[in-house]
């Protein structure tokens, strides 16, 4: 009698294709959580009080806690069941967004961020990890096809959905959106997926896991508070000492692990360091623009929610065209060409747009904005193709765990180093004489607590503080824009120098996820 085991099982079960659309809604929800959110931030400064630091903490409260955790996430799922990691992970979720949902100030939506965080750490890995499970060879790389498609279609549809609830209901209303979704994820795992584990791999690294946690936040926190404290403030400095003692004694543990979290060696391998850096360079700029971009379209080009998320489409656009078509172009002038050519017009994208005035309007905004993704999308594909090529066979879950983990890395000190650059030349540019003292503390919080101060003056005085205000948004837009345009075109440079060449094409890539590359033990055997 031929014993079938439960992953072979599912493999045959039509209802497989069902828990697919589970993952996916799954996929989808973290996709575009983070540009819900980014739309849904001015509208909160708004409603909550909350200055461009607190508007920095809120998001990247997530993101730090999503770098930290996604390793240590991944190997509990392999060690404990893929499934039932999976489904606590989408319950946190599903409370971190229950959470926000009913906060009332600045702090509980931190803290309910920091809870989603928590669960989309044990949602991203294990979502591809439970694939083999589910399909054979022949159907896997469609199965993979249509969770990344669901990432990358939460951009586009984050934005929209976004400002459709916040012109119709209340701004928790952008947590609210991921209950129902959650849910029909979290009942479709329960109900169709087969439990798997992996006892083979490595344990989680209760130490390595809390030197990153901290590091990161001490890191993060730090270049929030600068702008207010001074860089040259106690608290600040010292913040930044933690940060690098911490982090060091992350490197050191890790490189004497003997089976460590974070491969740290693997950076000495030229083709992944550079292709990570390019990578991590992108999740940084793309981050920081996210999150300046949403207030001057609202409170300087005067657009609602939904006319922001709708104008963001552009470079979402742009992305998305290049990402599909970046392959074919990889193939014909090779990686290193392709990786060097979009941070060449990401560079431009950015520097085309630090050219904006108060008077631009939309129509030049959706032109560099444009240009800005397709820069994104030839740039991110081949070099995250580049990176997983690089990698040896036996180090492909290790490599790219430390790849994703670098980039979230980026995203979070994106959107710290860049909103900090932005709060500090808003505040040192706008006019605020004749403001009582406190009124004018309140203006330099953000540009929209400037124009809710300039509604309580009187005509002059609003249209002076209005017309300052937006001003002073611009100007450090233009200097954020500056940074990510140099920053790009350095990285550019050192691609072109130093990225290994691939004549006739890029490196094969692995076929599938890495995740996907150990082997799958079921449960119980």
């Amino acid at each position: 009698m031929v014993t079938v085991t439960p992953a072979e099982e599912a493999r045959r079960d039509p209802r497989r294709w069902w828990a697919l659309g589970a993952l996916v809604a799954s996929m989808l929800v973290l996709g575009f959580d983070m540009t819900i959110l980014n739309v849904a931030l001015p509208t909160m400064a708004e409603q909550l009080g909350a200055s461009t630091g607190e508007q920095q903490q809120m998001a990247d409260s997530y993101v730090v806690v999503f770098a930290a955790l996604m390793l240590p996430a991944g190997l509990l799922g392999d060690r404990f069941g893929r499934r039932r990691m999976l489904i606590t992970g989408l319950l946190v979720f599903l409370a971190g967004s229950l959470v926000g949902t009913l906060a009332g100030d600045v702090n509980w939506v931190v803290t309910a961020r920091a809870v989603m965080g928590v669960g989309g750490a044990l949602v991203m890995p294990l979502a591809l990890s439970v694939l083999p499970s589910l399909f054979g060879p022949d159907e896997r790389t469609k199965a993979v096809g249509i969770i990344s498609a669901a990432s990358a279609l939460g951009l586009p549809l984050g934005p929209i959905i976004g400002g459709f609830l916040l012109n119709h209901f209340w701004w928790g209303s952008v947590f609210l959106v991921n209950v129902p979704m959650v849910a029909i994820g979290v009942a479709a795992c329960v109900l169709l997926l087969p439990e798997t584990c992996d006892p083979a791999s490595p344990r989680v690294d209760a130490a390595s896991t809390a030197l990153t946690a901290s590091g990161l936040a001490a890191l993060v926190y730090a270049i929030i508070e600068a702008p207010d404290r001074g860089w040259g403030d106690t608290l600040v400095l010292c913040l930044f000492a933690a940060a690098a003692v911490l982090l060091t004694g992350l490197v050191l543990r890790e490189r004497i692990a003997v089976r460590p979290m974070l491969d740290m060696s693997l950076l000495a391998q030229r083709g992944f360091l550079l292709n990570t850096v390019a990578a991590t360079l992108v999740m940084f700029v793309l981050s920081g623009l996210m999150f300046v971009l949403p207030p001057y379209l609202q409170a300087v080009l005067g657009h609602d929610a939904l006319g922001t998320g709708v104008r963001l489409l552009p470079m979402m656009g742009g992305l998305m065209v290049a990402a599909k078509t970046a392959q074919l172009v990889v193939e014909r002038f090779g990686a290193r060409a392709v990786v060097s050519a979009g941070l060449v017009v990401l560079a431009f994208a950015a520097l085309l747009g630090s050219r904006t005035t108060v008077d631009s309007g939309y129509g030049f905004t959706a032109l560099w904005l444009s240009v800005a993704g397709v820069g994104f999308g030839f740039s991110v594909v081949p070099a995250m193709d580049g990176a997983l090529a690089a990698l040896p066979a036996d180090r492909a879950g290790s490599g790219s765990g430390l790849l994703m983990t670098l980039r979230q890395v980026g995203s979070a000190v994106g959107i710290a180093l860049l909103g900090s650059l932005l709060a500090g030349a808003f505040r040192d540019r706008l006019d605020v004489t004749g403001l009582p003292a406190r009124a004018a503390d309140t203006a330099g919080d953000s540009v929209v607590a400037a124009h809710l101060i300039a509604q309580q003056a009187g005509p002059q005085g609003a249209a002076r503080l209005t017309a300052s205000a937006d001003a002073a948004y611009v100007h450090g837009m233009t200097l954020v824009l500056l940074v990510c345009g140099i920053a790009s075109l350095l990285s550019a440079l050192l691609a072109a120098a130093f990225l290994p060449s691939t004549p006739g094409g890029r490196a094969t890539p692995r076929e599938e996820a890495p995740a996907m590359a150990t082997s799958v033990t079921d449960a119980g055997e």
